[in-house]
């Protein structure tokens, strides 16, 4: 029994993985409850980063856990905050009438998927060595990725942070605004 589970340890772990993205990101639509939603999409997050960790790509899963699983989530949660989730009126759902499109498009996908799974066997696989390679040299994939991004691309990724920044202090600015309103609203009643 435990050579058999030595043995087929990565299928197990990568169903079990692939299992719980979709049923973190069935949560993320399903719960009602806002906060239940986002820990939903944090342990989706967190399963996506095991499966870059079964794919060799160690990289991409720490960027996975530290920008998504720990920055995008805290900014959710202070949006939650700022906007009083639980305060907002009541809307109606007109989810319910895309239901046969979303059946549409899910057979698409997935009939697309399936194409591309067949096709795959009869495709020749790409050469993995090529994105651990820096200009001829083999480098670990994390060497190759900060050479190629801090090297080439600085300047496009100083931007994108600038513009991050940029973002967060709007929406901070705006969410402050509202709060202001709120409040004077309040004192006047």
């Amino acid at each position: 029994m435990l050579d058999w589970l030595v043995a087929h340890v990565v299928p197990i772990v990568f169903y079990t993985a692939a299992v719980l993205v979709v049923a973190g990101a069935i949560g993320v639509i399903w719960f009602r409850n806002p906060i239940h939603a986002a820990l939903s999409l944090l342990a989706t997050f967190l399963a996506v980063a095991g499966l870059f960790v079964l794919q060799h790509a160690e990289f991409i899963a720490a960027v996975q856990i530290v920008v998504y699983a720990g920055g995008v989530m805290v900014l959710f949660l202070f949006v939650m905050m700022l906007v009083n989730v639980r305060t907002l009126p009541r809307e109606y759902q007109y989810v319910r009438s895309l239901l046969p499109a979303a059946v549409v498009t899910g057979g698409f996908l997935a009939a697309v998927v399936a194409a591309g799974l067949f096709a795959r066997s009869y495709l020749a696989a790409a050469d993995p060595a090529a994105l651990t390679a820096v200009e001829g040299q083999t480098m670990g994939n994390t060497e190759a990725v900060g050479w190629v991004l801090y090297r080439d691309f600085l300047l496009p990724f100083e931007v994108v942070s600038l513009v991050l920044l940029v973002a967060m202090l709007g929406a901070i600015v705006m969410g402050r605004k509202d709060r202001r309103e709120e409040d004077a609203g309040e004192e006047a009643r």
